[in-house]
């Protein structure tokens, strides 16, 4: 069983934990965070070590890293955090649920979150430092590129590709062969019919707040029923 140190003590970083704990071959030895932010020195029963001394603690010959950091400002804090752990010699591993459709030829890179009931068609690329939230489609050829965040219930139709550090938000279909550029925001329920270019924000209309509250609308539909 390897030995992995979590970066992040938020409510990822205890998702992180579960997860790898109920469903890897990794066992959690302590978490990490920036010296600054620590105020005390255990996190869920476990050491929590600045991140300045962890290669001195928890020797990255020894110890694997996993950086569970949210898509605060463009995913662009987890990507340090991320670069930053390679740098002091770590080497980052990923989560993949067993719950989970794959044809095996799925290539998925390091420090990837990806959480249950995916279906992964037949050529797909996922790239370093991914987040993938339950329930998703993908289908052949799609490519996610490094540092997205991928929320629940997309699909991606086959041929697509997401480009580096993008947001999608629940709901959101990608019709087959869509490109979407870097840093690009895709919000929830989201129709993409068309291309999307570098930093591009695509936004639906929320649903409209009917004038009547519940008890006013049933007794509404009560009369409207006689």
């Amino acid at each position: 069983m390897g030995k992995i140190i979590i970066f992040g003590t938020g409510t990822l970083g205890k998702l992180v934990k579960f997860y790898f704990e109920h469903d890897s071959q990794f066992q959690v030895d302590a978490f990490t965070l920036d010296r600054a932010y620590i105020q005390q020195d255990s996190f869920m029963g476990l050491p929590l070590v600045p991140f300045d001394e962890i290669e001195n603690i928890y020797p990255p010959d020894k110890y694997k890293m996993f950086v569970a950091v949210g898509y605060n400002n463009l995913n662009s804090v987890r990507r340090a955090k991320y670069e930053e752990s390679k740098s002091k010699g770590y080497t980052c591993v990923s989560y993949i649920c067993s719950k989970s459709s794959f044809w095996g030829d799925t290539v998925i890179g390091e420090n990837c979150f990806i959480l249950e009931n995916q279906v992964l068609q037949p050529y797909v690329t996922i790239g370093n430092n991914v987040v993938i939230w339950s329930g998703n489609h993908f289908g052949h050829d799609v490519i996610i590129e490094d540092h997205c965040w991928l929320s629940s219930h997309i699909v991606f139709s086959g041929g697509v590709r997401i480009g580096e550090s993008s947001f999608v938000g629940v709901n959101v279909t990608f019709k087959d062969n869509i490109q979407v550029g870097r840093k690009c925001i895709i919000g929830a329920g989201a129709v993409m019919l068309r291309n999307a270019r570098d930093k591009e924000v695509y936004i639906t209309k929320s649903t409209d707040l009917y004038r009547l509250d519940s008890e006013a609308f049933e007794q509404m539909m009560d009369i409207s029923r006689h």
